[in-house]
């Protein structure tokens, strides 16, 4: 299935699916974009017997480097949080097993996708991280999820600071499964993974998947909705997001007022 106006390329094979964003170099994630990854989604959740489902980003240089900063507008923001949430949750409650592959950049929104999956594989060269607060924001996914990952202390220090991680540290931390030397190997992997998943019976693997999201979903749910509702309420009103948009655009350092 092909969707040329909105460029995510689904491709088949058995009962293993390969999504690509299709926007390279960097694959930005824009609002018609990310409607379409949303309807995807739906489409494939009715397939009862799809068993694996792979993510991964078109080109050389990334998975994705987020969502598109122009969508982050006052505008715009609550349709783009409310599709990107949206999207991210139906990923996460997809009953096939999901992978990200990841061969470059995975930041921002990228990342908070990658990290939706069940497993991530990468390769050596592969760079991780939530940039927002440079934007005078922050990721609401992220401020949800990877507290159950790596902890709060951790996770505020990396979207406190907004630093890159390098695919090692990465893993250290456990956002990455297992990382690989170059692309053939990680693909090589996932070839492997998909097979010893499809032997398996497709009602059984989606059962158990069901039931291991289970009890984290029970957390990340009330916790993704108060970082909504501080981010919509609270955030959106301060002049540094403002100013930090308007840097960004502007292609200089933001000057914060601190409030």
């Amino acid at each position: 299935m092909n969707l040329p106006s909105n460029p995510l390329v689904i491709t088949l094979q058995e009962r293993a699916a390969t999504l690509t964003f299709g926007r390279p170099p960097l694959n930005i994630l824009d609002l018609d974009l990310l409607a379409a990854l949303d309807d995807l989604i739906v489409e494939l959740a009715t397939d009862r017997e799809l068993q694996v489902l792979f993510v991964r980003g078109a080109g050389e240089r990334a998975f994705s480097a987020g969502v598109s900063v122009q969508d982050h507008t006052p505008d715009k923001i609550d349709r783009m949080l409310l599709s990107f949430h949206g999207a991210i949750g139906k990923l996460r409650d997809l009953e096939a097993f999901t992978v990200a592959l990841v061969d470059g950049h995975c930041l921002g929104g990228g990342m908070e996708l990658a990290l939706a999956c069940d497993l991530v594989l990468a390769t050596e060269r592969s760079r991780f991280g939530q940039p927002e607060i440079a934007l005078g924001c922050y990721p609401p996914v992220a401020a949800a999820l990877y507290p159950q990952r790596i902890g709060s202390g951790r996770t505020l220090e990396l979207l406190l600071t907004g630093r890159t991680l390098e695919c090692a540290e990465a893993e250290r931390l456990g956002f990455v499964h297992e990382r690989f030397a170059d692309r053939e190997a990680l693909e090589a992997r996932a070839r492997e993974l998909s097979a010893a998943i499809q032997r398996q019976s497709a009602a059984v693997t989606r059962l158990t998947k069901r039931a291991v999201r289970a009890g984290e979903n029970r957390a990340y749910a009330p916790a993704l909705a108060e970082a909504e509702r501080i981010y919509l309420r609270e955030l959106t009103g301060t002049a540094d997001m403002a100013e930090g948009l308007q840097a960004f655009v502007e292609k200089r350092p933001p000057v914060w007022k601190h409030r």
